[in-house]
């Protein structure tokens, strides 16, 4: 089962995003999701936003304590990845996901446990 959360409408502070993850994570596993694409923007500066880089460290914190799996920034998300494959393989609906292949810096795949 997939989800897609929109992080960064309403223009959130980092610290808010993350208490939202955060939230989503707990919600969306007990529902038995097994994919959160989160769309955070990648920031008009050119060099990556602070939600993006904010984030995404945090989403590497989150696997090294197990609460996720693994996460794929949207510029790695595609059939040339080895984790994504796999996780094509655990979550098979996200073959047709419009951003598998579009280098959108602007996205993050977690894979939930």
């Amino acid at each position: 089962m997939l989800r897609t959360l929109n992080i960064e409408a309403g223009m959130p502070s980092l610290d808010e995003a993350r208490r939202h993850v955060v939230q989503e994570i707990r919600h969306a596993r007990k529902q038995g999701v097994r994919v959160l694409k989160l769309i955070h923007g990648y920031g008009s500066s050119g060099k990556g936003g602070t939600l993006n880089h904010g984030l995404r460290k945090s989403f590497a914190l989150r696997k090294k304590e197990g609460v996720i799996k693994d996460f794929i920034p949207g510029e790695s998300f595609n059939i040339f990845n080895p984790v994504v494959l796999d996780l094509l393989d655990a979550a098979p609906a996200l073959r047709g996901d419009p951003d598998l292949g579009a280098t959108n810096l602007g996205i993050t795949v977690l894979w939930l446990k």
